[in-house]
């Protein structure tokens, strides 16, 4: 699955031409390595991600953290990756959580804006943690 999804990303991106071969292996570390980083449930982590501008404007509440706190990853499906623009990438990823105290398990759609700051040569998630509040 992981093979497939590596493959068809780069597939979509050399054919939109968005993005240098740099910038491109660069974004599959990054969308790997943000995987992963959720798959373990490491919010705080994953919230390194996220573009300093949306830090500053949406920072986490400890309410924000409780919530996180109180699941567990089960599962995250990439389900597509496209992209918008010359420097910016959209990706779909189903998101499987387990409440902590009731078991229950239950599943979110992330919809992720990823864009490259030219500058500091970096791809930043500009759309925010997932909101595991959502009922999807």
């Amino acid at each position: 699955m992981r093979f497939a999804t590596s493959f068809a990303l780069a597939a979509v991106l050399a054919l939109a031409g968005c993005a240098t071969h740099r910038e491109k292996d660069q974004l599959q570390k990054v969308l790997d390595s943000y995987a992963a980083t959720v798959r373990w449930g490491d919010f705080q982590a994953a919230y390194a991600f996220v573009d300093p501008k949306q830090r500053e404007a949406h920072p986490l509440t400890e309410l924000d953290r409780a919530r996180y706190q109180q699941v567990r990853v089960s599962d995250y499906d990439v389900q597509s990756t496209v992209p918008q623009g010359e420097h910016e990438v959209r990706q779909v990823v189903r998101i499987g959580l387990i409440n902590n105290n009731t078991q229950s398990e239950r599943s979110v759609i992330d919809t992720q804006v990823w864009r490259y700051d030219e500058k500091k040569k970096q791809w930043w998630l500009e759309s925010g943690l997932p909101d595991i509040t959502r009922l999807d």
